[in-house]
């Protein structure tokens, strides 16, 4: 457990920050290929779904708001083809334009792993919950913009601008209410749970039960019930 003392109120442009962390780190390591953002934000007066894909995601709970992420062709397939290439699958098996069914169905599922990713860092940092609505999924031609509208009271609304390492473009925008989250008392914070850590266990645990079965039956029984205490311990 991490004790976190008292800090500034955190703003919607620290809440945006933790998005942007949430898309570069769960793009990353999804595609084994370097995503960055730029520095600077932009305020904006309403979200949009633009061409090549228009992805967007609810969220409504402690704060509520909006994700649009809007991917060019070129982001969008250098994006789907790094992911399934990382999965193991060749590349002349992958769809090569972007309004393949197939690329729109691999954008909605990452978008739906980054919001996941997002809230919860919500959830451990600021100690709130959001729930977030089912990745929507839009292939628009170059003459289409839709707006977006959410029903907030008080909105507000940013774009950012991330690049793939091969220098194509997409844009995050977020909208949302205008909060602040301010921090009454120190409170300890759970460690964040590293799910690779905890796989390699569970095959290591699996491993050690299956030479164990080789040697004795005791042995077997033995490292079965470690097995069986390790799962429960996780929820399994």
């Amino acid at each position: 457990m991490m004790k976190t003392k008292r800090n500034a109120p955190i703003s919607t442009e620290d809440i945006l920050h933790k998005l942007c962390n949430s898309v570069t780190g769960v793009l990353t390591e999804a595609t084994h290929h370097e995503i960055n953002y730029s520095p600077m934000v932009q305020r904006i007066g309403k979200t949009c779904l633009r061409p090549d894909i228009g992805c967007f995601v609810l969220f409504d709970g402690a704060f509520s708001g909006l994700v649009v992420i809007n991917f060019t062709a070129a982001a969008a397939l250098e994006v789907y083809q790094n992911y399934l290439m990382n999965m193991g699958i060749p590349r002349e098996e992958l769809a090569t334009v972007h309004t393949s069914d197939e690329v729109g169905n691999v954008m909605g599922e990452l978008m739906n792993q980054i919001v996941g990713d997002f809230t919860g860092k919500v959830s451990q940092e600021l100690h709130s919950s959001i729930n977030q609505s089912q990745p929507k999924m839009l292939t628009l031609n170059k003459q289409v913009r839709i707006s977006v509208d959410t029903n907030l009271d008080r909105p507000q609304a940013r774009r950012v601008s991330f690049y793939t390492e091969k220098n194509n473009i997409f844009y995050m925008e977020l909208a949302m209410d205008k909060t602040e989250f301010i921090q009454l008392h120190d409170f300890e914070r759970n460690e964040e749970m590293d799910t690779d850590r905890l796989i390699d266990n569970i095959d290591n645990g699996i491993a050690i039960g299956n030479k164990g079965t080789a040697s004795s039956n005791g042995d077997t029984k033995s490292n079965n019930d470690a097995q069986d205490d390790l799962l429960a311990s996780l929820g399994l």
